[in-house]
């Protein structure tokens, strides 16, 4: 026992500075330049790294190999390191070592024995190079990438993959010439290979947002690539499918169609929960409030999301009890709203809705408070070219048609007439309860001059006539304020070639005789010839000087009849220059 403490203690004892001598020449004699040796940290200085690698000299290291990205020192005194002697010996009897090209050659003998173990390499994808992309892999060792090999199809935007971090199959490899070429492409295939032998049609499948297009996203279940139509997303309303996904993301998806020999594969997210509509019928029967969000606003009404998956339209005609152009008059995107279920139809999937029923039927209240005969008071709405419209109470119009605004005007414009704003009083004429429509009346608030008018205005009455305007046909005249008359051309009186509309101007006062007062076609038919051709010179002359006062001035009835008027301020000068008698109703005074 005592024998073996001894030998032990004798191995323990420090060897002599002549065996030390003889290891560092033999060390010496073994290294060289190139060679990767292990030392320990002995110093670190301002620039360098002090590193003892058992040779007769210290090795030295600049400092910047031992930073780290930020800066700091990633080493202490007393740590191994392995490092490459560059040189062996310099001037100052030093040798010079080098972490990093230790470490990079330590790199290639690992991807190196990746290679001849067949191992999957990972690396980033860093810029696009001629035939292909450029990928740093361990150590920041660059790699080339053909393109032939970055995916199972041919690829034609390889500038997609940049920044992408990916597993590569090593298929070349030549540390002497710093050579390493990639596969992707051989890892798809296998990948590809066994995901087909599994898939099938129903079963659930978990894969990675490859793509996003327009129509849906394309979902990589691992080798091979399945599209996810925007349709087969959700059950709710889906505008692009951006709003859902980003590439990148993990999806758990149902396998809907799986077509073997084209290899396509059509997947659905939404297939994963029960269909909503599969219950709608019996938790929105028609009468139910509902609340909900404006999702989509069209021409003719208002998509309303009640739920993922449920919506309903509110028509434009279910909005309000009053009428409006367009939709977005009432409702705007993103609006909660309160609706009322007016229909469900489960097979069509299709719900309406009405927003109008929530407040009381303004016709209703419409009916109970006026009745035909009653007199109302409203703003102009609108106006078209048959008749104006005019509120009435909030929801309820009434029109009043073009023939019922006067009764001896010819209305063919309502618009020369009446403007949007414009405060009216009209009577009511008929209420059509089917059709919820009122027919209003502003002539009928007055008396019909027509049944006096025939009393006023005989055949043979000659009088003064207001000219309204000058037809190609005929000069429109009139009789007395909103009762007009015609003077065909044929009873116009004219010098051979006069210009009816250079004789007669709007304004212009003028004698005439009435030939014929129709009342079923409600027209009074006149003439400026019977009055008589020197006559019609003193009538002009006459009507000069008249006009100012007749326009200004009111007659009750407008006309003038020669009997009551002439008879008293012309008699004189018409019996002294014309020669001739008045008699009181016309008589034979036309000529």
């Amino acid at each position: 026992m005592k024998a073996t403490q001894t030998q032990e203690t004798t191995k323990k004892e420090p060897r002599g500075f002549a065996a030390l001598f003889e290891d560092s020449i033999a060390k010496a004699e073994s290294l060289n330049e190139g060679d990767v040796v292990s030392g320990t940290v002995i110093a670190i200085g301002k620039d360098h790294v002090v590193v003892d690698i058992g040779y007769k000299s210290e090795g030295i290291i600049p400092i910047d190999e031992f930073k780290g990205a930020d800066g700091e020192l990633t080493v202490r005194v007393g740590d191994p390191v392995d490092v490459l002697v560059e040189v062996k010996e310099t001037e100052d009897g030093l040798v010079l070592l080098s972490k990093e090209k230790a470490d990079r050659l330590k790199v290639w003998d690992e991807i190196n024995a990746a290679c001849e173990r067949d191992e999957i390499i990972q690396g980033t994808v860093v810029a696009r190079v001629k035939g292909g992309l450029s990928v740093l892999i361990r150590g920041g060792i660059r790699a080339f990438l053909p393109g032939s090999q970055a995916d199972i199809r041919p690829v034609r935007n390889l500038e997609k993959f940049i920044g992408q971090t990916l597993d590569f199959k090593i298929i070349k490899f030549n540390k002497k010439r710093g050579n390493i070429v990639l596969s992707r492409r051989a890892l798809l295939e296998k990948e590809k290979a066994r995901t087909l032998q599994k898939l099938e049609e129903g079963m659930v499948v978990t894969g990675v947002i490859k793509s996003i297009t327009e129509y849906g996203a394309f979902v990589d279940l691992g080798g091979i690539d399945g599209l996810l139509h925007i349709t087969d997303m959700s059950w709710g309303r889906v505008n692009h499918p951006s709003e859902l996904f980003k590439v990148g993301d993990e999806v758990t998806v149902k396998v809907l169609k799986y077509n073997q020999e084209t290899q396509r594969v059509s997947l659905g997210l939404k297939q994963m929960t029960d269909d909503p509509w599969n219950t709608v019928p019996e938790r929105y029967p028609p009468g139910t409030k509902v609340k909900g969000k404006v999702v989509a606003l069209t021409d003719y009404g208002a998509f309303v999301e009640l739920e993922p998956g449920v919506e309903g339209l509110i028509h434009v005609s279910e909005m309000s009890w009053r009428k409006f152009k367009h939709p977005s008059k009432v409702l705007e995107m993103d609006q909660e709203v309160e609706a009322v279920v007016l229909e469900v139809d489960a097979e069509n999937r299709r719900l309406s809705l009405g927003l109008k029923q929530l407040e009381p039927d303004p016709w209703t209240l419409f009916t109970q408070k006026y009745s035909p005969g009653d007199i109302v008071r409203g703003k102009v709405r609108s106006v078209t070219e048959y008749g104006v419209f005019v509120g009435i109470e909030e929801g309820v119009d009434g029109m009043v048609h073009k023939s019922d605004i006067s009764w001896t005007q010819r209305i063919n414009n309502p618009a020369d007439f009446y403007r949007k704003g414009d405060e009216v009083e009209a009577i009511i004429l008929s209420i059509n309860h089917e059709e919820k429509k009122v027919s209003l009346g502003i002539k009928q608030l007055y008396e019909d001059p027509w049944q006096r008018i025939p009393m006023d205005y005989p055949v043979g009455t000659v009088l003064e006539v207001r000219v309204l305007s000058v037809a190609d046909f005929g000069i429109f005249v009139e009789l007395e304020r909103g009762v007009e008359g015609l003077v065909p051309m044929s009873e116009v009186s004219l010098e051979r070639g006069e210009d009816p509309h250079k004789v007669y101007q709007e304004g212009q006062i003028v004698l005439a005789e009435i030939l014929e007062v129709n009342v079923t076609e409600r027209r009074i038919t006149l003439s400026f010839k019977r009055v008589g051709n020197e006559r019609r010179h003193e009538a002009l002359k006459y009507g000069e000087e008249r006009s100012t006062d007749l326009r200004s001035s009111s007659t009750g009835r407008g006309g003038i009849k020669l009997g009551d008027v002439l008879k008293e301020k012309l008699s004189d000068v018409l019996k002294e220059k014309l020669g001739l008698s008045v008699e009181k109703s016309g008589g034979e005074g036309g000529g």
